[in-house]
């Protein structure tokens, strides 16, 4: 009897990760395989993990989730949160080994789709002739300084964080400032520094990178990719799959009392009028940051929806780690952390929210006509689909890449200048910018015509539609 196919996907922990390979999953299950979710346990698990899953499963038949057995990690402090979670990941790899021997047992695996961190996946699967590809969830100009970093690593000797002043010239990408490298690759004694060494030494080892962006939106990054000007050998490129942009759906369950206020709220604002500000799930700030933030937003005399996240404690801490349990990112008093008499005194064109807001929706909304962004990849993409013009405000990982990008490719963002020193915005800065954004049509035009290249990108005859196509044929033709 012909055993059936099937496609077998594996992200690194945590929801943000488990979301986008959900969303590929749905992508793939058009082409009639059936899907199979490799899911860790031990790191970054929550309760609403699960709730997702079962929501998934019920509305989605065809993608099957699979546990991995529960795994320990060790207590020890001193490596960063980035070294930890690559090293819970390596201590799984026998855990997927077995996982995939047991499932070509009954069925016939086409292809193993694997999140760059968990690269340490690669050799098992490959052992069982399996074909690997990665997903990247990030842009062509990430994947470009990601394929770049080996050759960065050999030319200096200079943990990046210590190189002030000095520049990094990469494929494909607007120079960079050493400094603003993603957290993991920041410091030579790190041990995650070495393990982002080798998950992007190996990623011309996989079958296909899986790319969530679109060809129209980053054409240099896609150049160099495409050249393997960025791969230490340009002969020895896998194929590259752009079949973006892909956004996850809003989910029914995550309509709360505060969701359905921020957009009844934004339904009664005049067209085009709301300064929409949010900075991701771990994106936050210190109380005098904030306290800045409002300042410029009061001053600028525009509407605003804004997002505030619980305060960091640290002036130079952009983000919070855990964002898992509710008592970081909720349970906190709104007036307690910005200027005294501001929520009062903007009541009638400003709304304030802790935590949380339905950003998909809100972005698509008439009312809104600017997104102040952290720069993450997916905000990117959602603000590219709904056709807003954008601040960007990189504050961690690979935000200021993509800054560049937005800013200078795309053109469709304006940037704000941050303190050298520690990243500081000043409330005059913020005043600027949002002023900036809002009356500039040259910046609006661009962002309309940029969301129909989205758009038309993924429809019937679309470049992502295409790329889709062609990786699901490569899966028969290496068989």
């Amino acid at each position: 009897m012909e055993q059936e196919d099937t496609v077998v996907l594996y992200p690194a922990p945590g929801i943000g990760h488990i979301v986008s390979m959900v969303e590929l999953a749905k992508l793939l299950q058009l082409h009639a395989h059936s899907i199979t979710i490799l899911l860790t346990t031990g790191l970054l698990d929550h309760p609403s993990i699960d709730t997702y899953i079962h929501r998934i499963s019920i509305s989605h038949p065809s993608i099957f989730f699979h546990r991995l057995p529960h795994t320990s990690l060790s207590t020890t402090t001193t490596v960063s949160m980035a070294a930890k979670a690559f090293n819970f990941i390596n201590i799984n790899t026998p855990n997927v080994a077995t996982t995939l021997t047991q499932i070509t047992k009954s069925t016939n695996i086409k292809a193993f789709i694997i999140d760059l961190f968990c690269t340490s996946a690669m050799e098992p699967a490959s052992s069982l002739g399996i074909p690997v590809y990665y997903f990247f969830t990030s842009g062509a100009a990430v994947l470009s300084l990601f394929s770049y970093f080996p050759k960065l690593h050999q030319e200096t000797h200079v943990s990046f964080k210590d190189m002030v002043g000095v520049e990094l010239r990469v494929p494909g990408n607007a120079p960079l400032r050493a400094v603003n490298m993603p957290e993991p690759m920041l410091k030579r004694d790190d041990p995650a520094y070495w393990d982002m060494l080798e998950f992007c030494t190996r990623l011309p080892e996989a079958r296909g990178i899986i790319v969530n962006s679109f060809e129209e939106l980053e054409p240099v990054a896609v150049d160099a990719v495409a050249d393997g000007a960025c791969f230490p050998d340009a002969k020895r490129v896998p194929g590259v799959y752009y079949i973006g942009p892909l956004i996850a759906e809003p989910q029914q369950s995550d309509v709360t009392t505060e969701s359905k206020q921020c957009l009844s709220w934004l339904d009664q604002q005049p067209s085009r009028s709301v300064v929409y500000l949010c900075f991701g799930s771990r994106g936050s700030f210190s109380v005098s940051q904030l306290r800045e933030i409002a300042n410029g937003l009061e001053k600028s005399g525009h509407s605003f929806l804004w997002v505030v996240k619980r305060p960091t404690q640290d002036e130079k801490t952009k983000q919070i780690h855990d964002t898992t349990t509710t008592t970081t990112t909720m349970d906190f008093d709104l007036s307690s952390v910005l200027p005294s008499g501001f929520i009062e005194r903007t009541k009638d064109r400003g709304l304030v929210v802790s935590s949380w807001a339905p950003q998909v929706e809100v972005l698509s909304r008439g009312s809104v006509a600017a997104f102040v962004s952290h720069c993450g990849w997916n905000s990117v993409l959602e603000g590219v689909v709904a056709g807003v013009p954008m601040v960007a405000w990189p504050l961690y990982a690979e935000q200021h890449v993509n800054m560049h990008v937005m800013v200078g490719e795309m053109k469709v963002a304006v940037a704000v200048e941050q303190r050298e020193e520690d990243g500081f915005v000043s409330g005059e800065e913020v005043e600027k910018r949002v002023r900036e954004v809002m009356e500039s049509e040259e910046i609006r035009e661009r962002s309309l015509k940029l969301k129909e290249m989205a758009l038309a990108a993924v429809g019937e005859f679309g470049s992502s539609k295409t790329a889709l196509a062609n990786l699901v044929q490569s899966w028969t033709t290496h068989v």
